[in-house]
């Protein structure tokens, strides 16, 4: 009998939750746009804010502070954007080197087309950044910084940046805080108010709930320019016709991931760490990336000396096992990790390495699943490559 498959992308996406299916179908069955001022206009209206609520009570925020969006990359380029538009003639922008390319891209969009000047911000050997590095690089000329960007956690190798304690360096001197949480929702604790962050971005479909859907949490007082204009939506920040049903489903999944996530964080890590330990006993000369010990629950990345990421990925999903070479928004693209390099790898580590993750679903037959089938794949890679 054929095995399943084992399903080790959850970083990608992840199955949604049976709440927030459930809160998704009933709205879907019904009528009304948020904006319309007759009886099924308000009724919409009232789920789109009790579900604004509901995110904000779950992450430590209020609820005005709350902008739905179709989901992270929006919320990243408005952020990013917005906040730039807004502080100009302030020209800097500091961003980690690690970053997704959601955050990294419309920086250097702004610096390729709005005279924008961006700084990468170096990490150490497990991607982080080390906070006397966002320190000098705001000291060398405070006023010109127009805002700062780090990530709460690694999509590609898993490693826990030190938001809080960078958020603070930044407050030092009244310059606005980003970050992409959209890994850490759910498997990490996350409050936006005791962060001290100013914006954060989170999406749905890593937490369980639906695709095209996300929010950027902006605190009071900050006032993005709109990347889009129209009916005046959210704050003014960000028009355009509110998805309820699928807002519905996000505050479904949003209640849940948060309220198992630290029942799900000691599952996900104990699997993790049994992966970890199984990998390395398939594959000696493997090398684990990003932070072994402040990492997501759920993050194992490797690099594989000898293979190509690509081409072990194809062998791995041929005998039913699904992961990725790393973000998979930029999956098929043959290319060195940006994160990886900027970590110090050279190409070659860069471009053999594949990132398994690990979800609400994942089960120890995952992983049975991957050290059944990785030695022949990774021994037929190599001979691929010396071909």
């Amino acid at each position: 009998m054929t095995r399943p498959s084992a399903y080790l992308d959850h970083a990608a996406t992840t199955p949604m939750l049976p709440e927030a299916i459930e809160a998704m179908t009933e709205q879907l069955q019904r009528v009304g746009n948020a904006s319309s001022l007759h009886a099924a206009g308000r009724r919409t209206r009232r789920v789109v804010e009790e579900s604004r609520e509901t995110i904000a009570d779950a992450l430590g925020a209020r609820p005005s502070e709350v902008v739905f969006t179709s989901g992270g990359t929006e919320a990243d380029n408005l952020a990013i954007k917005g906040l730039y538009w807004s502080r100009r003639p302030r020209r800097r922008i500091l961003i980690s080197s690690v970053e997704h390319h959601a955050a990294l891209d419309p920086a250097r969009w702004l610096a390729d087309s709005q005279g924008a000047e961006v700084e990468l911000l170096d990490v150490d050997a497990y991607g982080r950044v080390q906070p006397d590095s966002l320190r000098e690089a705001i000291e060398r000329d405070p006023g010109s910084v127009a805002l700062v960007s780090v990530m709460w956690a690694n999509n590609e190798v898993g490693t826990v940046q030190p938001v809080r304690v960078l958020a603070a360096i930044a407050h030092d001197h009244g310059i606005p805080f980003h970050t992409d949480a959209v890994q850490a929702v759910g498997q990490l604790p996350v409050s936006f108010s005791a962060s001290g962050v100013d914006a954060l971005t989170m999406t749905g479909h890593k937490i369980g709930g639906p695709m095209g859907v996300g929010a950027l949490l902006l605190a009071r007082g900050l006032t993005p320019v709109s990347v889009q204009h129209g009916g005046g939506q959210e704050r003014d920040v960000r028009s355009g016709t509110l998805d309820a049903p699928a807002i519905a489903g996000l505050a479904a999944a949003v209640t849940t991931a948060v309220k198992e996530q630290e029942a799900l964080s000691r599952r996900l890590t104990s699997l993790r760490d049994e992966l970890v330990q199984r990998v390395r006993e398939a594959v000696p000369d493997v090398v684990l990336n990003g932070d072994p010990d402040d990492r997501l629950p759920g993050n194992a990345h490797f690099s594989f000396p000898g293979c190509e990421g690509d081409a072990l990925l194809m062998l791995l999903d041929a005998k039913g096992v699904e992961c990725s070479t790393g973000s998979a928004c930029s999956a098929g693209v043959a290319q060195p990790s940006h994160v990886l390099l900027a970590m110090g790898a050279d190409a070659a580590a860069a471009r053999g390495s594949l990132r398994f993750t690990l979800g609400h679903t994942s089960t120890r037959d995952d992983i049975d699943r991957l050290i059944e089938v990785l030695p022949a794949a990774v021994e037929r890679a190599r001979r691929a490559g010396l071909s």
